[in-house]
Parts: structure tokens; sequence; C-alpha cells
């Protein structure tokens, strides 16, 4: 394992307090994830708040980051868990505030059961708080509780924030361009996932089941040091690939099914996104392949105009023109391409009869990760850095104006794309994607 450097974090933070003191000074508060009981006497894995990590690269639960832009000075703190010997028994290490705060270089460090005490005298005398309501109902009311301490104290000379922004804002626009280390990170997690699906093409067969398939991506992701998938995987034969969020993984996959499989691994929290549709028996049918090349081509049409000062809606656009060229080409849909364009757009029919989703996301910490897409009226124009899924897909349920030859084929490909200085990087391009390639990957 790579022993941990806490320079990148660091040096986010030190970004957020530049902007915090631009923005007329004050505190950012910025708690971690809690965590959720599953039942009477067992939590759901633990996973942190990604906010938190992308500041401290901390993973232990009920930490608190709190950030103080000073007129002359910035100050870095982090509450957590203390050392205890009886819960380190039964739960497992814990770094203790004297630990942490040297290992993950912030500039003081105490135990998160001081936070609440020591909440109010931070906040005095600050002029704005930097904090998201409305995501953790039981720490806003801690938060609030310390604002009325401080209120209270007014006769004494202590001024309570007088204005409260949301500090996710600032973090979001941060987040939106990787820096080195996340890169590194997410080329590794694309790797692994590649490796996974490529295991899963060389595994699925007829009269085997879907979770399977699902246990065979799984391996492979832990097998090569990953925590956890990134999502719940989706592994969708024949009509269930027609189902864009399928996830029951329990049906038997037949001769003459495509397999659509929506996988990624999460590596050191972030996350990767691949989608593959192949055929289980190794073969493309004519129909099949009439449609995968379609998408295919939507597809490299999406990563041509991958690329920097492009909006971001633009490789959508490309897909979707290419998308209704093909439909209206092999009969899926009548009429003109640019009918089926513009009633697509509208959702009134068109090619979003097929094609009922966006051709990408923002993809980091989180797989929808975090960040605008639009501001106002204008799309956001991509910029080195970001890191985007690029995922068209054709879904076709059985319909009596639908050649029947197409019916239950649902087909989605997806790869992540690091926008680079003249265009994009895509970082999950080993993983088999044309007709040609995928068959023969399974022939062996």
């Amino acid at each position: 394992m790579t022993p941990f450097n806490p320079k990148p974090y660091a040096a986010r933070r030190a970004r957020l307090l530049k902007q915090l003191k631009d923005a007329g000074g004050g505190i950012a508060i910025i708690p971690t994830s809690p965590e959720a009981p599953r039942n009477r006497d067992a939590h759901y894995p633990y996973r942190h708040d990604s906010y938190s990590y992308y500041l401290s690269g901390f993973t232990e639960p009920e930490a608190v980051i709190v950030l103080i832009a000073g007129k002359k000075v910035a100050t870095s703190i982090l509450f957590c868990r203390a050392k205890h010997e009886e819960r380190e028994i039964w739960d497992g290490f814990r770094h203790g505030p004297q630990a942490a705060r040297t290992t993950f270089a912030f500039d003081q460090a105490y135990a998160v059961e001081e936070f609440d005490a020591r909440l109010p005298s931070l906040l005095g005398g600050a002029p704005n708080l930097f904090y998201s309501m409305g995501f953790d109902a039981a720490f806003d009311e801690r938060v609030v509780k310390a604002l009325n301490a401080v209120r209270g104290m007014a006769r004494s000379g202590m001024n309570a924030p007088e204005a409260i922004r949301d500090a996710r804002a600032l973090i979001d626009a941060m987040r939106l361009v990787k820096d080195k280390h996340e890169i590194d990170t997410m080329r590794r997690a694309g790797a692994i996932s590649t490796e996974a699906h490529k295991r899963a093409m060389r595994t699925a067969k007829p009269g085997a089941y879907e979770y399977e398939v699902e246990a065979e991506l799984l391996h492979e992701f832990r097998r090569q040091g990953s925590e956890y998938p990134a999502y719940t995987s989706i592994v969708a034969a024949g009509a269930n690939a027609c189902v864009l969020h399928y996830v029951s993984n329990d049906q038997k996959m037949k001769d003459g099914d495509l397999l659509l499989i929506d996988a990624g691994c999460e590596l050191n929290s972030y996350a990767s996104d691949i989608t593959r549709t192949f055929p289980v028996n190794g073969k493309f049918s004519g129909p099949q392949r009439d449609l995968y090349q379609i998408v295919l081509d939507a597809q490299a049409a999406a990563i041509a105009k991958t690329k920097p000062g492009v909006p971001f809606n633009v490789p959508h656009e490309a897909a979707v023109k290419v998308l209704a060229q093909g439909m209206v080409d092999v009969g899926l849909l009548k009429g003109s391409v640019d009918a089926a364009i513009e009633q697509g757009n509208k959702r009134e029919g068109g090619y979003f009869r097929f094609y009922m989703h966006r051709t990408g996301h923002w993809l980091g910490l989180d797989v929808h990760d975090a960040g605008d897409y639009k501001h106002g009226d204008k799309w956001l124009p991509l910029a080195p850095g970001n890191m985007v899924t690029v995922e068209p897909g054709i879904y076709v349920r059985p319909a009596r104006n639908v050649p029947k030859h197409f019916w239950n084929i649902g087909i989605r490909i997806e790869d992540d794309a690091l926008v680079t200085a003249k265009g994009c990087d895509i970082i999950t391009s080993e993983c088999p994607k044309t007709v040609a390639d995928i068959e023969a990957w399974m022939a062996g």
C-alpha cells in the first residue's frame, strides 16, 4: 500500500481558505457522514463524506473539519474520535487527535467530544459561516445551538456570523478540476474496472445467472485492491437491459441475449464507471450488431466533441444526432431526422422513446460527482482536468409499431474521459468495445 501523502489535501484546504478570505473571511464547518444503522445491532458499511475526504483524506466516522480564515491567520482544525483502547479492541484502530494532526497535516486537532463546547468560541467574531444546511438534521441542530449561544453573548461584545453561506458550493467548483493525485487514482480505478469487465465477458454464458457475473466483477475489484464497487452493479440480460437502473441481477441468461453491464470500482474513494454490452453466446446477431454500431458511432461523435471550451451539452447533442439518424435508417423511427431530434428534445417521442438519458456526467469522488452543469442558462464549458463519462445508448421495448427483431435489445457503451489541453483521454479505452474486439476477446 502506498504511504499516505497529506500534501494534496493540505493544498486543497489552503485553496479553500483563500476563497473564504476573498469572500470576506469567516469559518467553514465540514462534517463527515453519520453512520447508518442497518438493524438493531449492525450498521451499513461506513463510507465517509466526499467533501470531508477531499479536504483531509481522513476516513474515520464522527470527524469534523473546521477552517478559519482570519484577517491575518488561516487555521485548519480536525475534530476526531479520541483514542479508546476498549473500542479499538472491538472496532479497530483510531488515530486520535495527536496522531491525526501530524498524519493529516492539520494545524490543530481535538477530540470530537469537545466540538460542541469549543464551537461557540470558534464562531464568535467570524464575519461569515460557511456551512451546508439540510444534509444532516442532527448536525444542523448542533450548529444552530452554537450560533444561538454566541448570539446570547452579544452584550459581552461577542458577535455571531452575519451570514450563512453554502460551503459545498465553493468546494464543488474545486472538485470539478482534478489534480494529479486524483487523476492518477482514477486511472488506476479505471484500469481495475476494465479488467473486471474483461473477466465478466469471459465468464458470461447461456444458462448462467446474472449474479454469477456480478460475483466475478466484485471478485476482480477486490482482488486488485478496490475497497468497494462505486455503485450497485447493473448486470442486465435480455429485456432487463431496457431497465436503466436494473439491479436485481437474479435472472438466467439465455442464448441470444445481450448482457449489459454497468459497473465500476471505487479506489481510495474515487469512482470509475464503465458500461459494456455484449452477446452472452459470443456472437452479435444482425439486429444486435446494427443497433450496437449506432451506439458506438454516437459515442465516437460525443468523444470527438469532448474537449476544452466546449459547452457540456455539446457532446450529448453530437451523440443524439448520430442516434436519431441511425434510428431512422434502421426503421425504429419514421420521418425526418430533424423531426426525430426536435420531438426527442421535447420528450414528445422521436429519439427520446429509445434514448431517454443524458450522454454523460461528472465523475470523481462520487459516481455522479459534485459540480454545476449550468451557470444560469449557459452550459458550463469543459476544462482541462474535468473527468466525465460518455455513455449513449438505445433501449427498445416491445411495441406494435417497432420492428420485432429489435424488441428487448438494450445497449449502452460508457467510458471515462479526462479532458486535456487538446481534447480528451479515454482512461478506460483498454476495455474491448468494437464488435470485432468483443467477439475476439470472448472467443479467447
